[in-house]
């Protein structure tokens, strides 16, 4: 039974605003770091903070907001979360230095990792099983629409204004959501008030957050730094403490046991293969336009967005197909034009065009956008309602977290690839790095295409 609640239309656009500008914030920063650095004075190591502390924050977040799910309404947890992000965002906009403005970047991402999580919760509450597929899909557009046009509409800007516009185009945006929220929203969610276990929410920091920035800093220092592999151990100590914490808990704060339903963990396998094919393709497209082939960053944004927009209209078309054919015939045709254009781009040479690969990134991104939203929403439906909130905050954690590994793996790929390319004489070693890293990206993919075949894709008929 699903919560009967007047003005679904508003909420939905509320949490969706909300949502949209906090995934945005995620790849905001990429081209505006340049300008950054001369105002600034810093390095370029530095600079990339501005990004990892975003994402490392968020993948501390987003396994604590099933507890906070839990612990406050839907209305209070809305409110203060993007008032926390609307304050990070006026912190960092009128930042007069470097310590500042990534302060704000971290005050903004504490705020933003709850979003996601809450909005596919209170989706799954307020609609029934058959049109959850409709609103779904508008997660979908928001999750690969958004992280997609910020490289493109951050590059436009800091070439024509400030990057602190970058900010204040946010910030009214996030204001109004507020405003209005306090009137409209309603409160959705069941608030059990689970009782706060502080070594869960330390085990959970230090296990995710480590291995979130491990794994970083493996894509920037490479993985035999001694920095990278101690966090990487504490990490993975952390989170193997914190999963047995969880399964002897009478009241987890993220409960592991949604892995005995059904398919869910084959949906959160395809779940995780395809936003990290989503992140590392955004990442590796610039490499290769940028480092190897010598165009502008405003070139691989253009490459990137068409992509963006076939998959921000296809998103809600995909998601009323999901609720009359199921997610079988969307997920295996997606994950074929996923596999098929990956590997399309593992020929790259030195003549390559724009054109060329605007096309085949646009077919991956019509793929994704069958496959994103549909195999989460097909996994989320198998779970009672009680256990919505965590499902939706371990199939959005993981995500993240294999986005970070899989994208530092493809970059030490890439740059190995490379390095032997060049010793061995190859006139381009940039393209064979590039080539290289898209090879096993596609075999990834392939492995994504392979696990949907055992998915049982019927959807329940009781979920009590």
């Amino acid at each position: 039974m699903t919560t009967k609640i007047e003005k679904r239309g508003t909420i939905v656009a509320l949490l969706l605003a909300g949502a949209f500008i906090a995934i945005l914030n995620q790849t905001l920063m990429i081209t505006a770091i340049p300008p950054i650095m001369d105002e600034m004075g810093i390095t370029p190591n530095s600079a990339q903070w501005l990004t990892t502390i975003f994402m490392l924050i968020n993948g501390i977040m987003i396994p604590i907001s099933a507890f906070l799910i839990d612990r406050f309404t839907t209305r209070q947890l809305f409110i203060t979360a993007m008032s926390i992000f609307a304050l990070g965002t006026l912190v960092a906009a009128l930042a007069p230095n470097f310590a500042i403005l990534l302060a704000g970047r971290a005050i903004q991402s504490a705020g933003a990792g709850v979003m996601l999580p809450l909005m596919q919760t209170v989706f799954l509450m307020i609609f029934p099983v058959n049109k959850r597929g409709s609103v779904m899909g508008l997660v979908g557009l928001v999750i690969s629409f958004a992280p997609a046009i910020g490289p493109t509409l951050s590059g436009w800007i800091t070439e024509l204004y400030s990057w602190r516009v970058l900010f204040l185009i946010i910030l009214p945006i996030a204001i109004i959501d507020i405003v209005i929220a306090y009137f409209v929203m309603k409160n959705v969610t069941e608030v059990s008030k689970p009782k706060v276990d502080v070594l869960s929410i330390i085990l959970s920091s230090f296990g995710f957050g480590g291995l979130l920035y491990g794994f970083t800093s493996a894509g920037n220092v490479g993985f035999d730094s001694p920095i990278t592999i101690a966090v990487l151990a504490i990490g993975l100590l952390s989170l193997i403490l914190f999963i047995i914490r969880q399964l002897k808990l009478e009241h987890p704060m993220l409960e592991f046991r949604v892995f005995k339903y059904s398919i869910f963990p084959f949906t959160i396998v395809i779940g995780m293969i395809s936003f990290m094919g989503l992140i590392a393709v955004e990442t590796l497209i610039p490499l290769y336009m940028q480092d190897a082939r010598d165009f502008t960053p405003v070139d691989a944004g253009l490459v990137i967005l068409p992509g963006a927009l076939i998959t921000g209209l296809m998103s809600p078309i995909t998601g009323r197909i999901f609720d009359k054919v199921g997610a079988k015939w969307l997920v295996i045709p997606g994950l074929v034009l996923m596999t098929i254009g990956t590997f399309m781009f593992s020929n790259l040479d030195d003549q390559t065009t724009t054109t060329y690969m605007t096309i085949v990134f646009a077919i991956r991104m019509f793929g994704m956008s069958m496959v994103m939203m549909p195999i989460a929403t097909a996994g989320l439906n198998q779970l009672p309602n009680r256990l919505i909130a965590h499902g939706a905050a371990m199939d959005n954690t993981l995500k993240n977290v294999s986005a970070s590994i899989g994208t530092a793996v493809l970059v030490t790929v890439l740059t190995t690839s490379e390095s032997i390319a060049e010793k061995s004489g190859e006139a381009f070693p940039g393209i064979v790095g590039s080539n290289t890293a898209f090879l096993w990206l596609s075999i990834l993919t392939l492995v994504g295409l392979i696990v949907s075949f055992f998915v049982r894709y019927k959807q329940p008929e009781n979920i009590e």
